[in-house]
């Protein structure tokens, strides 16, 4: 059965500037990376045909040699153009959706496979295509004509390469803010005005703090957890951050004026393992807490003491549920290839947030919302909703249509995060953390429950 997939951002310009570019899928590779070319037979159209090439040299003498043509199959101007590329035993759909929303135009990209070939082209192609989808879109802004207005914050994201930095810095992007990224290793092909700093000592990258309009700091700035509890991998996860945020200060206190917005990223695992405690803004903090969790949390967070910023969110963020990251595609694999059970005694809380909300909040922090109102301070970027172990691992394998799974026993969990060089403690451990702040602020999750979280990000059957 075919299943899709759907990426969508808003980007603040009419359809018809969107369309101008998005129209044309001779322009698909200028704002698509992993497109080579396109050679179109004819006028974009219903019923026109043309030939693409997917970026890789294996990829462009395969597909170059062996595809048939593809086809336009639907061409409403400044709504919707609709591509199926022939696969062998299948085809690829590729859709593209404008809705005027908002002021400007809510972008949708779905992706389609069908046929006997389905999964291998999915995975061959279709992670290809897909790949940075939310920068994609910041490319298509730009070549539409979004521009930052005047009075447009100018936005710095420490540690803005990351998964979550990525693509908060193409919805601002899209909405029309400026972007500029810190970031030890400079990445080609982002376009965003990047600063290369040592996350550690003040340097020419300051410079980006200086500005004549409003300016935000988003210090999203650490290293993974995702690595082996030792002493020195958790040494280097709490100076990560601690040094990143210090050194943030310390250039915020050389400016000639504070910066308006400044959001500290932060984590609800400084509760560690809270066991059946309700964690929100004012739980108290676990004392010492686990090494890994509260150890590098709580320090972090004393770093950020003494900014020099008019407005200051410490944003303690539950895992974020977004298909691209790494601990999401863990879990759907483990799903997928039949280990889906809950996770030691499967009682242990799991709280999560969609992406999208989780934008939505950083949106809010940045005054960008003129809905809510954020205070100074905490602010747990959760849903209300949090779940045990063992419901998420019951809606994951729903969602893709697994069978039921054996619990995993601790101990197998332990020897296997050995192998993977991984935490047990991030399965083994949870907590029930939500927001009193962002529930008296005027905040409205889009995506409140997890079977509609899981429902948007995950690829769905389609008839």
């Amino acid at each position: 059965m075919p299943r899709t997939t759907t990426y969508s951002q808003w980007i603040a310009l009419p359809p018809e500037r969107v369309w101008a570019v998005l129209g044309d899928p001779a322009r698909w590779p200028e704002w698509n990376p992993a497109v080579t070319s396109v050679t179109l037979h004819g006028a974009p159209g219903a019923g026109s045909t043309g030939d693409y090439l997917p970026r890789g040299r294996a990829n462009e003498a395969v597909h170059g040699r062996l595809a048939k043509p593809f086809t336009i199959a639907t061409f409403v101007p400044e709504r919707e153009i609709s591509l199926e590329q022939p696969e062998p035993a299948g085809i690829m759909r590729l859709r593209w959706t404008l809705t005027p929303r908002d002021g400007g135009t809510e972008v949708s990209q779905r992706l389609t496979f069908s046929g006997a070939s389905a999964a291998v082209a999915r995975k061959v192609v279709g992670s290809l295509l897909e790949t940075d989808a939310h920068t994609c879109f910041a490319r298509l802004a730009r070549l539409a004509g979004v521009r930052p207005a005047a009075e447009a914050l100018t936005v710095v994201i420490a540690g803005g390469t990351g998964a979550l930095g990525r693509t908060l810095a193409a919805d601002l992007t899209c909405r029309g803010q400026r972007v500029r990224i810190l970031t030890r290793r400079a990445v080609a092909e982002l376009p965003y005005a990047q600063f290369e700093w040592d996350g550690r000592s003040i340097g020419e990258w300051a410079a980006a703090l200086r500005n004549p309009g409003p300016t935000a700091i988003i210090n999203l700035a650490g290293k993974l957890v995702d690595c082996r509890p030792t002493t020195r991998n958790i040494a280097e996860l709490r100076s990560s951050r601690v040094d990143s945020t210090r050194v943030l200060v310390e250039a915020s206190k050389t400016l000639d004026r504070p910066i308006d917005y400044w959001v500290q990223a932060s984590t609800t695992a400084i509760w560690a393992d809270a066991g059946e405690i309700r964690c929100t803004e004012g739980t108290p903090l676990p004392d010492p807490g686990l090494p890994q969790m509260t150890g590098v949390a709580r320090p972090w967070e004393e770093a950020f003491e003494g900014a020099n910023a008019a407005h200051r969110t410490v944003l303690r963020t539950s895992i974020v549920l977004d298909p691209d990251a790494p601990a999401m595609k863990r879990l759907v694999a483990l799903t997928k290839a039949g280990l889906g059970g809950s996770v030691g005694p499967g009682t242990q809380w799991f709280s999560w947030i969609h992406l999208d909300d989780w934008l939505g909040i950083v949106r809010a922090a940045l005054g960008l919302d003129p809905t809510v109102q954020l205070p100074n301070g905490v602010v747990v970027a959760a849903t209300d909703f949090p779940v045990r172990n063992r419901e998420l691992m019951t809606a994951l394998r729903r969602q893709l249509r697994r069978p039921w799974s054996p619990p995993t026993p601790a101990v197998a969990l332990t020897i296997g995060a050995v192998l993977l060089r991984t935490d047990p403690a991030l399965g083994l451990t949870g907590r029930h953390a939500t927001s009193e702040v962002l529930r008296h602020s005027g905040f409205r999750f889009r995506y409140p429950t997890l079977d509609e979280a899981l429902t948007d990000l995950l690829p769905t059957r389609v008839k």
